[in-house]
């Protein structure tokens, strides 16, 4: 329905609209600066602890950053409230796509992936995050992961050469098999579904057609070796448009798997990793449950 009414909506009302949004969240957030009020680094640190998040944890962070409200300190607050929060041995995650639109879109128009130099268009905290000392940013030109830990060589070095980013190597996959955890801070599965991605890579013959038909040939630059040609797929921009990602959250509650809490101001929920991926596959073989079929076919 959302979709239908921004097709049917004109341009010049859409924008109009976002800007009166955006206003009142600028205006919200330095009333709350102004008064006082917001978030720290240790209110930051309770929040991720009433979430279950503790030490060693590996967290994969989808977040809009605004929907926290102020924060004192801003975007550093809340990563080094996170750190302090799993220590040494736990690893940050966080997507750093160089597209906020349609990967066909922005596959056709830009056929070098620079790793050290694109931006991300994930907002904020995932372009500060991307440009701290130690982050490793994975090699994916439509979706690449940031990653911040003692593990962060593994989780990112798996996207290098694959025509997708939710293979059984990548960032999102391996997330499940360290038992990680994903959080959705402001956002929701509509906004940030990546990791539901990862079942229609792991199953065969998956019904949809996911991905376009034509594959594009880009030039990755890595960091510190020479640059290579990759084939790489996108989505499906018509089947893209049937995904209803939220409709499955009920689902997600009830297996356990995910809850829904704050952080700050945010509406957040946290998933178990392992037991997303576990429960979509299960429902899948057993109904047809998918991010497009989210009621089943059977």
């Amino acid at each position: 329905m959302k979709n239908f009414l921004r097709s049917i909506t004109p341009t010049f009302l859409l924008i109009s609209y976002r800007n009166a949004k955006k206003n009142a969240v600028r205006n919200s957030i330095e009333k709350q600066e102004k008064e006082g009020l917001g978030a720290t680094f240790s209110s930051l640190v309770n929040d991720f602890r009433k979430c279950g998040i503790t030490q060693g944890d590996s967290v994969l962070v989808h977040i809009g950053f605004s929907k926290l409200g102020f924060v004192e300190g801003g975007a550093a607050t809340f990563i080094n409230a996170l750190q302090d929060v799993i220590g040494e041995k736990g690893n940050i995650l966080m997507p750093s796509s160089p597209n906020n639109g349609l990967q066909l879109e922005y596959i056709q128009n830009n056929p070098v992936f620079d790793v050290a130099h694109a931006p991300s268009k994930m907002g904020i905290l995932s372009e500060y995050f991307r440009k701290l000392p130690g982050v490793i940013r994975s090699e994916s030109p439509t979706e690449p992961v940031c990653c911040l830990g003692p593990d962060a060589e593994w989780f990112t070095s798996g996207h290098k050469n694959e025509p997708t980013p939710y293979s059984a190597n990548s960032p999102f996959a391996r997330l499940v098999e360290k038992k990680g955890k994903i959080l959705y801070v402001g956002v929701t599965l509509d906004n940030a579904g990546t990791s539901l991605h990862v079942l229609e890579d792991a199953v065969e013959n998956f019904p949809f057609p996911v991905y376009f038909a034509q594959e594009f040939e880009v030039s990755v630059v890595p960091i510190n070796t020479a640059p290579y040609n990759i084939n790489v797929k996108v989505h499906n921009p018509l089947q893209s448009a049937k995904r209803r990602c939220d409709e499955l959250l009920p689902m997600f509650e009830e297996a356990q798997v995910a809850k829904k809490l704050k952080i700050a101001k945010a509406d957040t929920w946290i998933f178990d990793a392992e037991g997303m991926f576990l429960t979509m596959l299960e429902a899948y073989n057993k109904e047809g449950i998918t991010m497009y079929t989210p009621k089943g076919v059977n």
